[in-house]
């Protein structure tokens, strides 16, 4: 038996009732291309006649999904783990990126939960079922064979997978208690938790959602939850929605204590401070007791409907991209005349630098209506008393430092090259604070108005990293992202610790920083690979950035209102 049990928690101390979504970032972060319109496909699992691995009891199974990438394959996320349960109903769903264009083959992996542990080998194997997304939604629901390593039937085993487009994308956040529930434990009170079904279209009901355990008690309270509205009821407030409660048990027999049914118009009257009350009943204890009442009361204390807005609701919005360079021009860079240098523009009119600033630029000019630019240098001595300046309009405007659209910047940037000494150090602050300041002046503004992307291109180590770690710091309060790109071949250890995925970044003070606000990319690594790959990757987070900084202010849309 496991020890995570089947409703405490996920896989890691994850939430039970966390929904995984497919992506290329931390945690299944965002798609890739994550700004056109993706159509996104919630992946339900259920599971019968699994194989028995355990002596004293049944298996422990939980599901994990993986979709294969360059031939291996990458896990996209694990349900919970049903305890003593060989028939598992998994209330963890999976979300999926659907493309049309692309075979996005999938693998469900069935192990049963041995020890507390994420690693797979240290659970038995139950049986998989590998095919293509694209077989999943044209069957819609899809049941078949589970089987093992070496292609052998893992005995009666099977999986039903059942496919729904997610189009809607309002969510809905339930708080709930409960008082005077059935008393069901012998030495206890009773350990209640509630499920959510919701009814198909073939009249029987499917799990949707199932909250945490509350221990030894009457008088419940759940942590507040939120599902999506198509999850919860197809996006019809009027259809019947079944709430049962049980009391958990450590064996996995878990007691019944009640049920009700509600639909979403029934709980949407719990607003404004006004609660909803439901009987939870026991049909078997009404037929057989005149004056039963009920087996408690489940209290819907707030009812909330929001929409989830996506990266492409906030462009659509009229949300603008500034876009902001930032160029290294310190002395380790060589001399730009010699062709060893990193800022040598050879006879086909490019280097490291001019790539990185048309792979991003190209994209991310899209996004910014008047297409007028700030570009930046750093690290050089400027004429005529050339002193160092490290936060410089590399078209000697300083009142001005707007280029018109990429072509703008790349002019600017070959024309001053001949006219500034290359010195440094390499400091970063100073052009991440100079963005920053224009972002606080947004912040200000309090709508989804504007987003501010700096990309820095940099050659070697950074000179000042306490001054940056600080500005990028206050900078994720702000709304604004940091993409570095690292040209040449130096040690760019500093820039992956900047880059915020494997810890949080921490000032000198100690202070954390709220969110991840920086990705870093070495440009050799895309040397040989078309321009796009450069751009998809070095673009890959900022479309969750954009959309997590503007839903920690709980900012909409601009021109769109929540339903």
């Amino acid at each position: 038996m496991g020890c995570l049990g089947s409703l405490g928690c996920g896989r890691g101390g994850t939430p039970a009732c966390m929904a995984y979504t497919m992506g290329s970032g931390p945690n299944a972060g965002p798609a890739i291309g994550a700004q056109h319109c993706i159509t996104k496909v919630e992946l339900s699992v259920c599971c019968s006649n699994l194989l028995d691995r355990d002596v004293a009891s049944k298996s422990d199974p939980f599901c994990v999904l993986f979709q294969e990438v360059d031939s291996n394959w990458v896990e996209l996320g694990r349900t919970e783990t049903a305890v003593n349960n060989l028939n598992p109903v998994f209330g963890v769903k999976f979300q999926v990126d659907y493309h049309f264009e692309e075979v996005q083959k999938l693998k469900f992996a069935m192990f049963d939960e041995d020890k507390c542990s994420s690693q797979l080998y240290e659970h038995d194997f139950l049986g998989e079922f590998i095919c293509t997304l694209g077989v999943i939604v044209s069957n819609k629901k899809l049941h078949r064979p589970l089987t093992l390593a070496n292609g052998k039937p893992a005995g009666k085993g099977a999986v039903t997978i059942t496919a729904q487009e997610l189009s809607d994308n309002r969510i809905i956040t339930l708080s709930m208690c409960g008082r005077k529930l059935d008393k069901k434990d012998f030495f206890g009170k009773s350990d209640p938790y509630l499920e959510f079904h919701k009814q198909g279209e073939d009249g029987k009901w499917m799990l949707v959602h199932r909250t945490e355990v509350i221990k030894n008690t009457l008088d419940p309270v759940w942590k507040s939850f939120t599902v999506p509205l198509i999850s919860l009821c197809n996006g019809d407030v009027d259809r019947n929605i079944k709430v049962i409660c049980y009391d958990y048990d450590n064996d996995g027999g878990h007691d019944f204590i009640g049920e009700f049914l509600t639909t979403v118009t029934k709980m949407s009257e719990a607003q404004n401070a006004v609660e909803v009350e439901f009987e939870c009943l026991n049909p078997k204890k009404q037929k057989k007791k005149k004056n039963y009442k009920n087996s408690g009361i489940i209290i819907l204390k707030s009812c909330k409907i929001t929409r989830d807005y996506s990266f492409l609701d906030y462009i659509l919005g009229g949300c603008q991209l500034m876009f902001t360079v930032g160029i290294d021009f310190t002395a380790s860079n060589g001399n730009p005349r010699e062709p060893s240098s990193l800022h040598y523009i050879n006879p086909m009119g490019s280097n490291e630098y001019l790539s990185a600033i048309w792979a991003v630029g190209q994209i991310i000019q899209d996004y910014d209506s008047n297409k007028m630019f700030p570009a930046l240098g750093f690290g050089a001595q400027l004429p005529p008393d050339w002193k160092v300046s490290h936060e410089f309009a590399i078209n000697f405007d300083p009142t001005n430092p707007f280029c018109a659209g990429v072509e703008g910047i790349v002019q600017a940037y070959s024309t001053c090259l001949p006219h500034i000494r290359f010195y440094g150090p390499t400091n970063f602050s100073p052009i991440i604070n100079h963005v920053a300041r224009f972002a606080s002046q947004a912040l200000q503004q309090d709508t989804a108005a504007q987003y501010f992307t700096l990309l820095i291109i940099t050659d070697g180590v950074i000179s000042d990293m306490d001054e940056t770690r600080h500005a990028i710091v206050q900078a994720a309060k702000l709304p604004m992202s940091i993409i570095i790109i690292g040209v040449g071949n130096a040690d760019f250890a500093a820039m992956e610790f900047l880059d915020g995925d494997s810890s949080v970044l921490r000032s000198y003070t100690g202070e954390e920083a709220v969110r991840d606000i920086v990705q870093f990319v070495p440009f050799r690594d895309f040397r040989n690979a078309p321009k796009e790959t450069l751009a998809k990757s070095v673009l890959a987070e900022l479309p969750q950035q954009v959309t997590q900084y503007f839903k920690q202010r709980n900012l909409s849309p601009r021109n769109t209102m929540a339903e």
